[in-house]
């Protein structure tokens, strides 16, 4: 079933965008890419882009259900809607095709869209495989399509703080990066899951792994240098979770992963990510920098500091209580700026790629190396052994 839809409209000074979304019936999809940010680029008037020229997204909603696409288009006035992706893809005033769906289901989709000559933009990860990433990423290229895949890590403001430490270089030499990121996921009897089942079954594409390590691939290479080697094991603490109707079922995939990443330079990262932990730290994940200058530790919007100057001296003794506030000691980076949803700020920059050809990295290349670092971590605490980690090229 389709809405029906007029052309596309374009008034002086403003050009229309038109973007199908699917996937949009989903958390991620719904709150993140449409309501925070393709309708909050509506809501400030849309994107300016110089020359009185502004930029006004229009999005169709693609997805299977057709009650719950006519409900999101109600709820926020929008026209446009389909449960007929190909109907979309073969409509010639489509400009970009996004995708939120599951993992499962985003190659093959994807691939379509760069068959009809749509530009693209998707979550991650971009495939279930390495060989299917890259093959969407030379298929993109060989099309001349434009392509990206969402990297929001790296605009949340602690570690666009932690950015602004690095270039202005008040660690000196880095030496050691350490994260830790995750939370209590509910196993959905007691209490309901805040996370969908199917992220618990290795047979869906679920997976902590998978889930995780593509963010932990760009957060590490933008910030301190391409990863070389990873070292992981993985865990199902968990071995059985309820779904969504109450049913019980059997975890087949992880819910934690320790990994031990080297980079280039000699940074030795160490990122432990889990859905069955509970929170000690202020932010739901935090990276802890140490350089020989000065130390960061860089949550989802704060970031703090301790200068070599600054540090104190302490000295093991268990015989006597502690006697520094250790977490008094550090100082709080200023925001001296304001910063928007991270992912409306990489939609903008997509936005203004396409339109305007403005320089753009975040592509499908980047995406297939977050699924190669997933597939190499995995393997690795399969063989329990250290692997090396090559640099992709088309």
């Amino acid at each position: 079933m389709t809405a029906e839809r007029p052309g596309p409209t374009n008034t002086a000074g403003r050009r229309t965008v038109r973007i199908a979304l699917n996937g949009v019936t989903g958390r991620m999809g719904y709150r993140q890419h449409l309501v925070r940010s393709l309708l909050a680029i509506r809501a400030q008037g849309g994107l300016e882009v110089g020359d009185g020229t502004v930029l006004w997204p229009e999005p169709i909603l693609v997805g299977r259900r057709a009650d719950a696409l006519r409900a999101i288009a109600e709820r926020h006035g929008l026209r446009h809607w389909s449960t007929d992706v190909d109907r979309v893809l073969a409509d010639p005033t489509v400009d970009i095709y996004f995708d939120a769906q599951l993992t499962a289901a985003r190659e093959e989709s994807v691939r379509r869209a760069i068959a009809a000559g749509k530009h693209v933009y998707c979550e991650k990860p971009t495939a279930c495989d390495l060989a299917g990433a890259l093959a969407l990423a030379r298929l993109a290229a060989g099309a001349g399509v434009k392509h990206g895949v969402v990297q929001d890590k790296l605009f949340l403001p602690g570690l666009r703080k932690l950015r602004r430490l690095l270039d202005g270089g008040f660690f000196g030499r880095v030496l050691s990066v350490r994260g830790e990121f995750g939370y209590w996921v509910f196993e959905g009897d007691w209490q309901s899951a805040q996370r969908p089942s199917w992220n618990y079954r290795a047979e869906d594409g679920g997976g902590i792994v998978r889930d995780m390590f593509p963010h932990w691939e760009y957060v590490l290479r933008e910030l301190f240098g391409q990863i070389r080697t990873v070292q992981a094991q993985t865990a199902t603490h968990l071995p059985q979770r309820h779904d969504e109707q109450g049913r019980p079922y059997r975890a087949t995939a992880d819910d934690a992963a320790y990994g031990t990443f080297q980079l280039a330079g000699g940074v030795v990262a160490q990122l432990n990510s889990s859905w069955a932990v509970r929170v000690d730290r202020a932010e739901l994940v935090e990276f802890q920098v140490d350089g020989v200058e000065g130390s960061a530790v860089a949550g989802l919007r704060g970031c703090r500091v301790q200068h070599r100057s600054m540090t104190p001296k302490p000295v093991w003794n268990p015989d006597l209580p502690a006697g520094h506030a250790f977490r008094e000691q550090w100082q709080e980076v200023p925001d001296n700026e304001e910063f928007d949803n991270g992912f409306k700020a990489q939609w903008e920059l997509f936005l203004r790629h396409v339109v305007l050809d403005e320089p753009w990295r975040f592509d499908l290349l980047a995406g297939a190396r977050g699924v190669q670092l997933a597939e190499l971590g995995l393997r690795s605490s399969t063989e329990g052994r250290r692997l090396p980690v090559p640099e992709l090229t088309l």
